[in-house]
């Protein structure tokens, strides 16, 4: 069994026994860490549940000491003593990251390291347009820091209610409105991290221009905890928009939704927040768990785009005008504007609580790749036809951020089969679908990761699909920075040196 396959021992969290100390066996603090583990907060292993779970219940992590550090001082002192003892961390944000980058799967010697307690706003400036906070902040938390001066940090995902800013940054997030402001690398001006053997590195800036030599900053963005801990970041701060207009259109197809992106973007210029294309299927799915979320229009179309636009005073008369001309030429086939903010908040709902939806669905698999904007059809097409050549009986709801060429097929298994049964049962099913996935994403020159990362999860496919050449960059990165390979082993390339 090589070292990724335990990833394959999947463990649905409603399969396994429950939690119990008097039947599992749990490690010990590691030796090194004792004069510490006084000074700095820490949970031993039986305590410590909550730091093992997939949010997609796929598998289950193993338990290991967690400390949780307070400042960046005692970050510093904790990987200093983790270097110098050969201590493995696997650092630790909200939890919410799919693809296992998170969960320790290897429990000797290893600690897990949450950034929970340092969640502090440190410093916001209107007039510099930036907050520097530390990475164990709620995003929420730093859209509302921001909300309070009158401005707006635009990273806006599902998640934002958990997740926090040094995973966001440490794996480089997108989410909704990455068509205007981009990814959250984008919005960060400077970070603060502790490298692998316990140093400092202080470029917490909040200026534009810093032509200083490498950018170390996004060297760390992106990294997934493989190359240091990020403990504080400054945050870029946008205007906060006079208006803002939300509207959820029928279109008979993908080829058909960019086509209305290209008609918005060449009308309204960069004042379109998001754009998400949605299949019919989807809202059949959510309404088996949602029920108390409405359906918007009177009639149901193949495909729907939820679209938002922000702008000045006289956006709304201008993106009236325009819809009334989409009508004309039959790019929408039916559409509702909402008039109050609840309305607003109602129709984003049902965009996301789609990923909840699809895990209590059952969905075995769930996707994440982009392509260009010129293939999304293409790819759409031909990813349908490519599962359905695997079985038939599966489903698929589709749905994707158009705007940045990120479409998500979540999967559901044949009605005679559950996602407990193929995950114990079937893992030919499961390696089949997401290798035809990734080889229909590579055709149509995407990336097979385009805002979540690889994690534990993608190493494989990193392998399979990645540039050797990048890849090689990326072992000899981790072999200067980390030598003892300290830092989130087999999270993004595995702990011998090699992606597989």
């Amino acid at each position: 069994m090589h070292s990724f396959d335990m990833f394959f021992l999947y463990r649905c969290r409603r399969s396994t026994m429950p939690f119990s100390p008097s039947v599992v066996a749990y490690p010990q603090l590691p030796a090194g860490l004792a004069e510490l583990s006084r000074t700095i907060s820490w949970l031993p292993a039986e305590e410590a549940e909550k730091y093992i779970i997939d949010p997609r219940d796929r598998f289950t992590g193993k338990s290991v000491p967690v400390f949780l550090p307070r400042s960046t001082s005692e970050v510093s002192d904790l990987v200093t003593a983790c270097h110098l003892n050969g201590i493995r961390i696997v650092p630790y944000g909200g939890g919410t990251g799919v693809v296992a980058g998170q969960l320790v799967f290897h429990a000797e010697n290893t600690i897990v390291v949450s950034l929970e307690k340092m969640n502090a706003v440190r410093q916001i400036s209107k007039a510099d347009s930036v907050v520097v906070v530390e990475a164990g902040c709620i995003l929420a938390d730093v859209q509302a820091a921001a909300e309070a001066v009158d401005m707006l940090f635009p990273l806006s995902m599902a998640s934002e209610g958990s997740s926090m800013i040094g995973g966001n940054l440490a794996t480089n997030c997108g989410g909704i409105q990455v068509l205007r402001y981009g990814n959250a690398r984008d919005l960060c001006l400077g970070i603060e991290a502790v490298l692998p053997d316990g140093s400092i590195l202080n470029e917490l800036t909040p200026l534009r221009k810093n032509n200083t030599g490498y950018d170390l900053r996004h060297l760390m963005i992106g990294s997934e905890g493989t190359l240091g801990i990020i403990t504080a970041a400054s945050l870029s701060l946008k205007p906060a928009d006079k208006h803002t207009l939300t509207a959820f259109c029928a279109v008979s197809s993908p080829a058909r939704a960019v086509d209305l992106l290209s008609r918005l973007r060449s009308a309204l210029g960069d004042s379109i927040n998001a754009f998400e294309l949605m299949c019919d299927f989807g809202f059949t799915v959510l309404e088996r768990h949602f029920p108390q979320e409405r359906f918007p229009l009177e009639k149901s179309s193949d495909w729907y785009v939820l679209l938002e636009v922000g702008g000045t005073d006289d956006l709304e008369a201008r993106f009236h005008n325009l819809l009334e001309h989409l009508f004309e030429v039959g790019l929408v086939a039916d559409a509702v504007v909402a008039a109050s903010e609840a309305q607003r908040a109602a129709l984003w709902r049902l965009r996301e609580s789609m990923p909840e939806a699809n895990r209590l669905s059952g969905a075995v698999c769930n996707s994440d790749t982009s392509v260009p904007l010129s293939q999304i059809q293409d790819f759409v097409d031909r990813t349908y036809q490519a599962i359905a050549d695997i079985d038939p009986a599966l489903t698929i709801n589709c749905y994707g951020h158009v705007g940045d060429g990120n479409i998500h097929f979540n999967v559901f298994p044949p009605p005679d089969r559950d996602k407990q049964h193929i995950i114990l049962h079937d893992q030919e099913l499961l390696d089949s679908i997401r290798t035809v996935i990734n080889q229909t994403t590579m055709a149509c020159k995407g990336s097979i990761s385009a805002e979540h990362g690889i994690g534990r999860l993608k190493r494989i496919d990193l392998e399979r699909f990645g540039d050797p050449v990048k890849l090689a960059l990326f072992r000899t990165l981790k072999t200067a920075l980390d030598p003892k390979g300290i830092m989130n082993p087999g999270a993004l390339i595995s702990d011998s040196g090699t992606a597989s």
